[in-house]
């Protein structure tokens, strides 16, 4: 028998079974998944690049 996963959702940290069939993994719910979404969508995330890798068009 082999031992399931368990995560913490990014968003509320509930504990989250990472499984094939969790649609939403690796958040507990369509909600957090969304809410996750909309903070990216508002900046509220970033990933870092400096001003020349992104004027340069050499993305890797």
């Amino acid at each position: 028998m082999t031992e399931v996963l368990m995560v913490k959702c990014p968003t509320c940290g509930a504990e989250v079974a990472w499984v094939a069939d969790n649609r939403y993994r690796p958040f507990c719910s369509e909600r957090c998944k969304m809410i996750d979404l909309g903070a990216w969508a508002n900046e509220d995330f970033k990933v870092e690049a400096s001003e020349e890798e992104v004027f340069t068009g050499q993305l890797n």
